[in-house]
């Protein structure tokens, strides 16, 4: 393909001679396939883009979230209220971030997206240690479904919440039957429930090593054997012996392995922790902060 004359301020020199015709596009009967083959593709990456920047946020929020609750040093039903009117405000940040992208992952494309939308790990994280935050209990899935529709819900603007919900004139309000839609939700897999679950573990093992060192005491406070509170040491151990006890899950069996050895060291550094205190409590001053790094020191002599 032979380049372009140019002159010598550098401007493109006309062409000699008639313009060259321009190439015809070839059509043929699959020209319409592949056309909407182009159109489908197209509307893919723009529709994944649009999932990974709402997923990008949602995780930012959802940190914020853990953030908040690792300020608190015991374990209540009723949370500070500065620290209650964050989390509100980060809830509401992103219901309206799942209601932007719940129309886009119905039916297959949930999973088809599944890898673009690791944030809902990040949230079941937020959401699982709130709870257990307040009530020293591990929420379940059937807890989770009606607070993710919850959210999806409260997303939804004004303008469109008011058009769904409004009967206020029952006469009025029968012609735009036909119109009103069901809310579409975001569902949680088995994978976003139990990946959520094993990062929860990291945060509780944070909470505890804080909470007793600036408070002198482990924290807890429901029922345990003898007539014992339950501290968040006996927690951990239930936890980590429940996924001792499920096997591999069948997807990525690399992440699986690498979380539940995560588990197994915040479990160990949770143990270590109530040990200390146990054994050498009344020698330790307040505000000491554990050495969980490394693990027995006597090896070293």
């Amino acid at each position: 393909m032979s380049g372009f004359k140019r002159d010598w301020n550098g401007n493109a020199k006309k062409r000699d001679g008639p313009k060259p015709p321009a190439k015809k596009v070839v059509q043929n009967q699959f020209t319409p396939m592949f056309e909407t083959l182009r159109d489908e593709l197209d509307q893919h990456h723009d529709r994944r883009e649009r999932i990974i920047k709402a997923s990008r946020d949602i995780t930012a929020l959802s940190k914020k979230i853990i953030f908040a609750l690792q300020r608190i040093r015991k374990i209540d039903e009723e949370l500070p209220k500065n620290i209650q009117a964050e989390i509100d405000t980060r809830l509401a940040d992103i219901s309206k971030l799942l209601a932007t992208i719940a129309p886009e992952i119905q039916g297959i494309n949930r999973y088809r997206y599944a890898r673009s939308l690791m944030c809902l790990e990040e949230l079941v994280e937020a959401l699982t240690f709130l709870h257990y935050l307040k009530t020293q209990t591990l929420i379940t899935p059937e807890q989770l479904t009606p607070i993710m529709e919850d959210l999806v819900r409260k997303g939804i603007t004004p303008s469109e919440d008011v058009a769904m919900t409004d009967a206020s004139e029952p006469a009025a309000a029968a012609p735009e039957q036909p119109l009103e839609k069901e809310t579409p939700k975001v569902s949680l897999t088995q994978d976003d429930y139990l990946y959520g679950v094993f990062d929860l573990t990291g945060e509780m093992m944070r909470f505890a090593t804080t909470s007793t060192a600036l408070t002198g005491t482990m924290a807890g406070g429901g029922a345990g054997g003898d007539e014992q509170p339950r501290t968040i040491v006996e927690d951990m151990h239930e936890l980590g012996s429940f996924f001792e006890m499920l096997p591999v899950g069948q997807g990525n069996r690399f992440q699986w392995e690498k979380k539940l050895e995560v588990t197994r060291q915040s479990v160990q550094k949770v143990e270590r922790l109530g040990y200390d205190r146990t054994i050498r409590g009344s020698e330790r001053p307040k505000g000491w902060i554990p050495d969980l790094s490394g693990g027995d020191q006597a090896e070293e002599e």
